[in-house]
């Protein structure tokens, strides 16, 4: 086989191989594309976030009339949705701007208002915990914008952080018990702030210290007040449990974002803007459709130049045989004049 023919015919089954390899990845690849195997999926209007760890069952409720649906993983999340575990369940949901909630079991959450446009002005979301253990991992909303948790008797003001929402069925608001609001450090040992206020407006305390608590009770003239309180070892003991839990959720949940906001957005593939992905960047690189591009074939010079001379070190190598063996040492070549080369012994 000829050299050209034997490089074409290798080029061709890289290729093959390549294009083979990619068919194999395509699969997983779609599925991150559309969550679910839902139709618009990943493009859906209104799509604000997306279910990232889910252990048991849970339910969203949307749509008019109002219809409790199961929840699976990648699932979409959207405005206005109420979002409920069962009993000894746990939901964890990623929002656009990586946001993270974990959803302890019979706890509701409402997702009454999120905004979020990167680099924007107007960046808020508002989520309200009914009832149940929520706890959180504030991102870029908190930093950029306004983002509040709501409570049936407290609001809070989050400045991005991390914290445990607990609503007992009834609430304080309700004569039940008391709602808790905790603060913790971030993954990474940063501890942010939440601000409370009651539902009037009114500033009742604020959060500033790691593993530090209120509880929202009724105050004088039936309004509320933060008190704080030393949260107990076992409840501590607990938290870092709901807290392990969140963080494996925010790690899953900020991969899926970057794929979910990626494939809906700015980066969506046009004629001279092709997907990015660990698996394309080297295809494209390599495949060509009209096969592969190789040179004509190696230039070799007509022959030493140097003719009569000792041999060059790392001179070209003649094709269709081994190159020519250095030969014992030979004097110094005479003059040139000849024209012609010296006939070897």
């Amino acid at each position: 086989m000829k050299r050209r023919e034997f490089i074409t015919h290798f080029g061709a089954i890289c290729a093959s191989s390549l294009a083979a390899s990619w068919s194999a990845f395509w699969p997983f690849a779609a599925r991150a594309q559309n969550p679910g195997d839902q139709p618009a999926a990943g493009g859906a209007a209104g799509e604000v976030g997306q279910v990232a760890t889910l252990h048991g069952s849970a339910t969203v409720t949307r749509g008019n009339p109002a219809t409790a649906v199961a929840l699976q993983v990648m699932d979409p999340v959207f405005k206005n949705d109420v979002l409920a575990t069962a009993a000894n369940s746990t939901l964890g949901i990623t929002f656009d701007d990586q946001t993270t909630f974990s959803l302890s079991a019979n706890t509701r959450i409402v997702v009454n208002e999120f905004i979020y446009q990167e680099g924007g002005s107007a960046n808020a979301a508002i989520f309200n915990v009914a009832v149940g253990t929520a706890a959180f991992v504030a991102s870029l909303v908190a930093k950029t914008g306004d983002m509040k948790i709501a409570t049936p008797s407290a609001t809070l003001g989050i400045r991005g952080t991390t914290g445990v929402v607990d609503v007992p069925p009834g609430g304080a608001a309700a004569g039940g018990g008391e709602p808790k609001i905790k603060l913790y450090p971030d993954s990474d040992g940063h501890v942010g702030q939440i601000d409370v206020f009651n539902r009037q407006g009114g500033r009742l305390g604020t959060l500033t210290q790691g593993a530090s608590a209120f509880t929202i009770a009724r105050g004088p003239g039936g309004g509320f007040r933060a008190v704080p309180f030393q949260i107990p070892p076992a409840e501590a003991a607990h938290d870092r449990g709901v807290l392990q839990r969140l963080f494996v959720s925010h790690t899953i949940g900020r991969r899926m974002t970057i794929e979910r906001v990626r494939t809906r957005g700015r980066n969506r593939p046009g004629p001279n803007n092709r997907q990015p992905g660990r698996q394309q960047q080297p295809f494209n690189r390599n495949h060509n459709p009209a096969g592969p591009q190789h040179p004509a074939g190696p230039q070799h010079p007509a022959g030493p130049q140097h003719p009569g001379g000792p041999p060059q070190p790392g001179g070209p190598q003649h094709p269709g045989g081994p190159p020519h063996p250095a030969g014992p040492p030979r004097p110094p070549a005479p003059p040139r004049g000849g024209g012609g080369r010296s006939k070897r012994r």
